[in-house]
């Protein structure tokens, strides 16, 4: 796996981060303290460089998100002791096998969950098998990428509550489409104070870096349901 220093990134912001969470030893108490940070950063919309017809390039800006930006920002982050660190998790949780390609980047977020599970990065927590329903997918909005046939388990949002109790902070929750041709269409960090669950995420709609009640987020949205991994 070929390592590159990534584009737009700030060491010294990095070290910064970092320094903000040495003495956190829990992976949930470092992404708490780093997503946190990034409340009230805008919301910057297709923030990576690549296509199937333009080189892709490595990036790493601290200053806007996209939802799944902001989310690979932290974790990785949260994962890292040194700058150098921090790009090499970020380039593994980015693209699959950790190469630098468009087409191995993980566009789909089916595809993330699965490679960053395999890669030891987050693990999907258990569902009750009763909660769960498999809705089948064609994914095929990307020009470049083959149409890719799929089958996306999650929970309905009539059945999250069953699922609430187990919900920590730091876990990640993506939000299934109900489109035939897209699998996630969002996705955030939880954070749990008391009862309340909480969701940190780049939103689009507002513009920035938020913190948002989450059953607020489940009412205003349509949604074919969610699956949540916890970062090990």
């Amino acid at each position: 796996m070929q390592e590159a220093q990534p584009r737009g990134l700030s060491r010294r912001r990095v070290e910064q981060l970092l320094l903000k969470t040495k003495s956190h030893r829990s992976a949930a108490s470092r992404i708490d303290t780093l997503s946190h940070h990034f409340l009230g950063y805008r919301y910057k919309a297709n923030p990576l460089i690549g296509s199937f017809n333009t080189p892709e390039v490595f990036t790493a800006s601290l200053s806007g998100f996209d939802c799944v930006t902001y989310v690979e920002i932290i974790l990785a982050l949260a994962r890292a002791s040194t700058p150098d660190e921090f790009t090499q998790r970020l380039q593994r949780i980015r693209y699959e096998d950790g190469r630098i390609e468009w087409t191995r980047r993980n566009h789909y977020m089916t595809g993330w969950i699965r490679n960053n599970t395999r890669g030891g990065v987050v693990r999907l927590i258990s569902m009750p098998p009763k909660a769960t329903v498999t809705r089948s997918r064609v994914l095929n909005l990307l020009p470049g990428l083959p149409p890719k046939r799929i089958r996306v388990k999650c929970i309905p949002k009539s059945d999250i509550h069953r699922i609430e109790r187990s919900l920590e902070t730091g876990d990640l929750i993506f939000f299934a489409s109900t489109r035939k041709n897209l699998d996630i269409f969002h996705c955030g960090i939880i954070v749990r104070n008391g009862t309340t669950l909480l969701m940190r995420h780049a939103s689009r709609s507002r513009g920035l870096v938020v913190e948002q009640n989450l059953n607020e987020f489940l009412k205003a949205n349509r949604m074919a349901g969610v699956i949540v991994v916890r970062p090990i």
